[in-house]
C-alpha cells in the first residue's frame, strides 16, 4: 500500500514511469517540498505520487523513498486502472527516442495526461536548478519516434561564414528558420526576399532585436515571377550563396489555381536558378518536398519541374554555380499544416478534423529541415538531390489522437475526430524517392543523395517554354496537358490512392 503522507487537496495521482535516479530526485523534491512549512512550492503540490513503473525486475515490489514498483512498462494501463491514477510523470531520460515513443504510445493507452523529464542532453544540472522544475508536458516531436537528427557544425560554419547569403521566400516557415541559422554562422550579409511583407518584417525584427547592428541584414520586398526584379537585386547585393525556399505549397489550393503553382512555383524557380547562374553565385540551394515525387496534383508537379530546372542547370556545366536540391516531408508546426490547425480546433472547442483515417505521412521538425538544408549546401557538389531518412511515416488520425491526449483530453469523447474525406490531389500516403533515382550514402547516415536524372535538354527546353506561355496566358488547360508532359510521373490522385488501397489490401 501507499504511504500516508499529507497532501493538498489539489495533488494529483500520480505514476512515476522509471524507478532510476531521475524518479528518487524527482521524489526526493516532491516530498521535501511538501514537507517544507516554508516553501510554496504550488507545481510540487500536484504530484501525489502512488506507485512506480520499472523494467528491472530486481526492483519489482520494492519501495523508492515509500513508494512501490508495480510493474513494467507494458502494466502501465493495468495498474494506471488499479491505483486509480491521475496522470503521469516519464522520468527516465536516457531513453532513445525510438523507446521513448514505445513508452508513449502505451501511456496515450490510459488517456491520461503525461509530463515528461527531458532528455539527458537537456537537463539542466547545475546547484540552482530543480529536476520538477524541469519536468514539462510532451512534445509533439516527441511523438516522430526517431532521435533529433544531427548534423555537422564545422561544415556549415565554414560553407556560411564570411558570405552573403540569399533568401527567398526568406519571411515563411523554412525560409525564416534559414534566415535564424544563417545568422548564427557569422555570414557577411544576410537579403531577405519575400513577397509577403507582414512575414518578412516579423523576421527583420526578430533579427534586429538579438543581433542589432551586428548582422548586416537587407529585407526587400520582390516577386520571384518578377525577372528584372530579382536581376536588379542580384546586381546590386552580389549574394554568394542562394537559397530558395519561396513557393506555393499547399496542395488543395493549387489544384483549384494550378496557373498560380506554375507562376509562381516554376516560372520563380526558373528566374531565380537562371540569373543565379548569369551572376555566378556559388551556390544554389531549392527547397524541394516529397510531393514532387510521382506527384498526383499541381503543387507536386510543379515542384519536380523545379528539381529538373535545378538538375537541367547543372547539367549545362555553365557558369560556375553549383546546383543542389534538398528534399523532405511534412514540417511539424509550419504554415499550413496539420498541427496549428488541430491545436485551433482543440483550443475552440471544436472536432479536429482528419481527412482519411489511412492517411500517413512524413514528419521533421523545422529546425531539422533547415539543418539538411544547410548541410546539403554545405556538401554539395552540385546537380544532387539529398534526400533525408525521417524513419516511420505517422498516421495523422494517430497525430491528431495523441495531441488530444497532450491537452489532457480524450479523444472521441471530448474532442471528436471527424473524417472529412481526401481534399483534390490528395494522397493517402507520401513517397520520398524515385525509383529511378537510387540512394547513395553521405557522411551523415541519415542523408542520402538520390541519383541525378539525365534530362534531354532540347525537349525540356521547349515543353518549359510551353508551360510558361500556357500559364502566363491562363490557359489552364493547356498548362495542366503541358505538366504532364513535363512530368511523365504526374498521375491522378484516384489513380495513385486506388493502387495504394489495393496494395495495402494484397498485403492483408
Amino acid at each position: 500500500m501507499e504511504s500516508e503522507k499529507n497532501y493538498d487537496c489539489c495533488a494529483k495521482r500520480t505514476m512515476i514511469i522509471g524507478g532510476g535516479v531521475a524518479a528518487t530526485m524527482l521524489l526526493n523534491e516532491i516530498f521535501n517540498a511538501q514537507k517544507s512549512p516554508y516553501t510554496d512550492d504550488k507545481f510540487s503540490a500536484q504530484f501525489n505520487p502512488v506507485c512506480i513503473i520499472d523494467n528491472d525486475p530486481a526492483k519489482l515490489g520494492k519501495e523508492i523513498l515509500g513508494v512501490k514498483v508495480v510493474g513494467r512498462s507494458e502494466e502501465i494501463v493495468k495498474y494506471a486502472e488499479e491505483y486509480k491514477i491521475e496522470q503521469l510523470i516519464l522520468a527516465i531520460p536516457s531513453l532513445t527516442s525510438d523507446e521513448r515513443k514505445a513508452i508513449i504510445d502505451i501511456c496515450n493507452e490510459t488517456k491520461l495526461p503525461l509530463k515528461i523529464v527531458p532528455f539527458i542532453g537537456n537537463l539542466i544540472l547545475d546547484d540552482s536548478s530543480t529536476l520538477l522544475g524541469q519536468v514539462r508536458d510532451i512534445k509533439v516531436e516527441e511523438l516522430l519516434g526517431r532521435n533529433p537528427i544531427k548534423f555537422d557544425n564545422k561544415d556549415i560554419k565554414e560553407f556560411i561564414g564570411g558570405k552573403i547569403c540569399m533568401v527567398t521566400g526568406g519571411g515563411g516557415s523554412i525560409g525564416s528558420e534559414l534566415v535564424r541559422q544563417i545568422a548564427r554562422y557569422n555570414p557577411k550579409q544576410i537579403i531577405i526576399v519575400d513577397i509577403y511583407e507582414n512575414n518578412a518584417y516579423e523576421i527583420q525584427q526578430e533579427l534586429v532585436m538579438e543581433y542589432g547592428d551586428e548582422l548586416d541584414l537587407v529585407t526587400l520586398i520582390a516577386s520571384v515571377r518578377d525577372y528584372f526584379r530579382i536581376n536588379q537585386i542580384f546586381e546590386r547585393y552580389k549574394p554568394q550563396i542562394v537559397f530558395h525556399a519561396a513557393a506555393h505549397k499547399h496542395v488543395p489550393l493549387m489544384e483549384c489555381s494550378p496557373m498560380e503553382a506554375i507562376k509562381n512555383n516554376v516560372i520563380g524557380t526558373f528566374n531565380v536558378a537562371t540569373l543565379a547562374q548569369f551572376h555566378d553565385v556559388q551556390k544554389f540551394v531549392m527547397i524541394s518536398t516529397d510531393k514532387a515525387v510521382n506527384p498526383t496534383n499541381a503543387m507536386g508537379a510543379s515542384k519536380r519541374c523545379c528539381e529538373m530546372i535545378v538538375q537541367y542547370l547543372s547539367q549545362q556545366h555553365e557558369g560556375t554555380t553549383e546546383f543542389v536540391t534538398t528534399r523532405f516531408g511534412n514540417v511539424l508546426g509550419s504554415n499550413g499544416s496539420v498541427i496549428p490547425l488541430f491545436k485551433k480546433q482543440i483550443e475552440q472547442g471544436k472536432p479536429v478534423t482528419v481527412t482519411h483515417e489511412d492517411i500517413i505521412r512524413y514528419f521533421m521538425t523545422i529546425p531539422e529541415a533547415v539543418s539538411l538544408v544547410m548541410e546539403a549546401a554545405a556538401i554539395a557538389h552540385g546537380g544532387e538531390i539529398f534526400v533525408l531518412d525521417m524513419g516511420q511515416p505517422v498516421k495523422i488520425v494517430t497525430l491528431a489522437e495523441n495531441l488530444i491526449r497532450m491537452y489532457g483530453k480524450v479523444p472521441y469523447k471530448d474532442v471528436p475526430i471527424v473524417f472529412t474525406g481526401l481534399r483534390p490531389g490528395e494522397k493517402i500516403k507520401e513517397e520520398l524517392l524515385m525509383m529511378e533515382e537510387g540512394l547513395k550514402k553521405t557522411s551523415n547516415k541519415l542523408i542520402f543523395i538520390g541519383k541525378q536524372i539525365d534530362i534531354d535538354e532540347d525537349h525540356f527546353a521547349s515543353r518549359l517554354k510551353k508551360l510558361r506561355d500556357a500559364a502566363q496566358l491562363n490557359n489552364e488547360e493547356v498548362a495542366i496537358h503541358a505538366l504532364h508532359e513535363m512530368v511523365p510521373t504526374f498521375i491522378t490522385p484516384e489513380e495513385f490512392n486506388r493502387r495504394e488501397v489495393a496494395h495495402e489490401t494484397s498485403e492483408k
